[in-house]
């Protein structure tokens, strides 16, 4: 049966879609003073960048988790139901959680008369402050929505900060410059309080470089304070400032999730030393066991099905190096469905080369590109492509097509990996 109250709260929050992208915290400030700003009880580790923030994030929450820490973890978008978004021990809060808390936000924000145009994005984020304080977590683990300075989960003073990597993305919000973009992300950068970054490019190292000596926060930069070292299938050492740990197992495919690993242990290192130590078994405990929808996800093997949230170019690199190098198929299907205000042309001009056919969908989402222009890319790039607007009859379609040795991969948005899981669960 379903959950009337939990409906009508997200016909509510999606309703809050329509104000857009309202950029600037005095929104979600007016909402959690209502709220008596239970933002101020937590402690965060607060992530951003442009990759890779949700699994660094899952990472750290599991071995906080094995060292028994009672962990909150606020992540976005959600793949099969919002209640994903925000997670307490593991487990994601209840649909009558979620519907209970919406009432009551909501009756707060009108109680006090504040002007409603606040986004899904401030209110969704009031929300998990509220849970996380009220289950009285000892963490909370805070992955960024989007940029940095203006996001509505600027509002905290973590104990420690990363930044993954900047690349580019929303150029429509964050600009058209590289350097541009890396200011907005470094707007989460805190007085005293410590930056992680996996950064490579120089000009963005200097950049957060200056920023960090404006304000007296210590910097660790990959490659230079901690490193991470490649040891077979998904096994790394970690060198850190202090610590130094061999044979670490980490249970997300693509070697990419090695630098992901990597970042997450030097997030853990300083932990411990603002006063959270974690003991050597929760760490081989907490990677090892460590699991993250929608990433490289293996959802059937004859014929390989893959899910994965690619939805900008550096992620289709990272995909396309995974499928290559760590499967064996015969033949690769793609079905792909991309937001219009992403760099279509270019995420498409990377699966190209390793693709057989791709299967240009379309999710249920405004934002969707057109599968036409996606064809037309597709063509462009010198590939072999077809329309097929609906995910299901595209996926159908493919799982028909497919060899029990083929590869099929969904990917694109995490909107497009939605709506195939949940016809893959369907079709079970």
């Amino acid at each position: 049966m379903e959950n009337k109250p939990f409906l009508e709260s997200l016909d509510y929050l999606y309703g809050l879609q329509r104000f857009g992208m309202i950029f600037g915290l005095s929104n979600i400030e007016g909402i959690l003073q209502t709220l008596g700003n239970p933002h101020e009880a937590l402690k965060v580790i607060h992530i951003g960048g442009t990759n890779g923030k949700g699994s660094v994030a899952v990472m750290i929450a599991s071995v906080l988790r094995e060292n028994e820490y009672r962990v909150g973890l606020y992540t976005s978008p959600h793949i099969l139901s919002f209640t994903e978004r925000i997670q307490i021990n593991g487990l994601s809060v209840s649909e009558a959680e979620v519907a209970t808390m919406t009432a009551r936000i909501k009756k707060e924000i009108e109680d006090a008369k504040i002007p409603q145009q606040f986004t899904f994005f401030d209110f969704t984020t009031a929300m998990a402050f509220l849970c996380f304080a009220e289950a009285e977590v000892d963490l909370a683990v805070v992955e960024v929505g989007l940029g940095g300075r203006l996001d509505s989960t600027n509002v905290v003073t973590p104990v420690v900060t990363l930044i993954t990597n900047v690349s580019f993305e929303h150029r429509d919000v964050l600009g058209d410059t590289l350097i541009g973009i890396a200011r907005e992300k470094a707007g989460i950068i805190k007085a005293g309080i410590p930056l992680v970054t996996g950064v490579t490019q120089k000009e963005i190292l200097r950049e957060l470089e200056n920023i960090c000596r404006e304000k007296g926060a210590p910097l660790y930069l990959m490659g230079r304070d901690f490193s991470g070292e490649a040891a077979g299938s998904g096994i790394f050492r970690f060198k850190g400032r202090q610590w130094d740990f061999s044979g670490i197992k980490v249970n997300l495919l693509g070697g990419h999730q090695i630098a992901n690993a990597t970042m997450a242990m030097e997030i853990l290192e300083a932990m411990e030393e603002a006063g959270y130590p974690v003991t050597r078994e929760s760490i081989y405990r907490g990677l090892e066991q460590v699991n993250w929808p929608g990433r490289l996800e293996v959802v059937r093997t004859r014929p390989w099905v893959v899910l994965d949230g690619a939805h900008n170019p550096a992620g289709a690199q990272a995909l396309s190096e995974a499928l290559s190098q760590g499967f064996s198929y015969d033949r690769c299907y793609f079905l792909l469905g991309i937001m219009k205000d992403k760099e279509v042309e270019k995420i498409i001009s990377i699966l190209v080369p390793l693709s057989d056919e791709l299967v240009l969908t379309q999710p249920k989402q405004d934002r969707a590109a057109p599968p036409e222009r996606l064809l037309k890319a597709v063509e462009t790039a010198g590939g072999r492509g077809r329309v097929i607007p609906d995910v299901a009859e595209g996926l159908d379609t493919l799982l028909s097509m497919a060899g029990s040795n083929d590869l099929i991969c969904v990917a694109g948005s995490f909107y497009t990996i939605g709506e195939a899981k949940a016809h893959l669960l369907v079709c079970q």
